[in-house]
């Protein structure tokens, strides 16, 4: 990490936790709780009106299995080459990468793998912990690899399946401090990236449409369930977060995307993690929503994109609920720093 960088990732610490104590609880209605008021995580998962489980809520990113180093472990796994699949690299984890800062946390820089190789903060640069400690979800043997905030396929053996055209793609992304990184420019963040901030994301599901409010760079996703069927690619144009409909198999919301801007619209498009993992304007992604318990919500996260990739992929997301809270406002264009602080402009 440079000594700007370095800067920058203090900047952003120390202003994120000023903000995290704006404002006050406010007891959330119709949470399951104790006698002494706490919130039941472990109760059963709330129905909407119509039998269907309701994702609803503030959701924090949370951890699942114990932390492991090297190979293919479930959570701190040593990240690949910058290039992608191969041997391990020798240098630090995944997860202890330069992080993109700037655009609010990832900047905090990440404790050793060892420590919590999956966190975005676990003590962070100077003892600063912007993630409350928590209990881990239970490891589920038989799920897909758990991606980690820095790297998507850290947990998976021999990384991504990058094709040669991503693989080059990576390399010229992570070669400059990730200085295209779309975080890092108060843009519009991929998928994973968004699934993996340390910022809290709401959920608000009607029957129609559900709608997930990302409190980072203050992003907003439509899903549509009103029974639309997804477009063809190219048949509309390519949005920040795609266009995706969504439908119940059971208990799993099963979520279709396509139509997003891929790498090719710009530097700062097609970023899926914040190592920059490409994805092209050919992709498509299937998540499955479930939410086995009141405070446990689960994604799978499938990617299929024949130029990005040489096969499909799927990692696994946990998110913990955060009862009595509310996001905040926070509007990364305000006070972007990021790239005259690592001199680029």
């Amino acid at each position: 990490m440079t000594r700007g960088l370095g800067v920058v990732a203090v900047l952003v610490v120390a202003s994120s936790v000023a903000i995290g104590a704006q404002w006050p609880k406010h007891p959330a209605a119709g949470a399951p709780r104790d006698p002494q008021g706490n919130v039941q995580m472990d109760a059963p998962t709330p129905r909407t009106a119509d039998g269907k489980p309701d994702l609803s809520g503030v959701w924090m990113r949370a951890e699942s299995g114990p932390p492991r180093q090297g190979g293919p472990g479930r959570q701190g796994g040593r990240g690949q080459a910058p290039g992608g699949g191969g041997a391990p690299s020798a240098a630090p984890p995944a997860d202890s990468a330069p992080p993109a800062a700037g655009g609010g946390p990832p900047g905090g820089g990440a404790a050793p793998a060892a420590a919590n190789g999956n966190a975005a903060f676990s003590g962070g640069r100077g003892g600063v912990q912007l993630e409350p400690p928590t209990e881990r979800f239970p490891f589920d043997p038989n799920g897909p690899p758990v991606a980690t905030f820095f790297e998507a396929g850290a947990n998976m053996q021999g990384g991504l399946p990058y094709t040669p055209w991503a693989a080059d793609l990576k390399k010229q992304r992570m070669a400059v401090i990730q200085k295209d990184n779309p975080d890092a420019n108060c843009l519009p963040m991929g998928f994973l990236q968004f699934h993996m901030q340390p910022q809290p994301r709401k959920i608000i599901q009607t029957p129609q449409l559900i709608l997930i409010e990302y409190e980072a760079n203050y992003g907003i996703r439509h899903i549509y369930t009103d029974g639309r069927k997804l477009p063809g690619p190219g048949d509309v144009q390519p949005w920040w977060y795609g266009y995706s409909v969504g439908h119940w198999e059971g208990n799993d919301l099963v979520v279709e995307t396509n139509n997003l801007r891929g790498a090719e619209e710009s530097p700062n498009d097609g970023w899926l993690d914040v190592n920059g993992s490409p994805h092209s304007g050919q992709a498509k992604i299937t998540e499955r929503f479930r939410r086995p318990t009141f405070g446990h919500l689960q994604i799978d996260m499938t990617v299929e994109d024949a130029k990005s990739y040489t096969r499909p992929w799927t990692v696994r997301v946990d998110q913990r609920i955060l009862p009595d809270q509310e996001l905040i406002e926070f509007v990364c264009n305000e006070n972007q720093q990021f790239r005259r602080k690592i001199k680029i402009d």
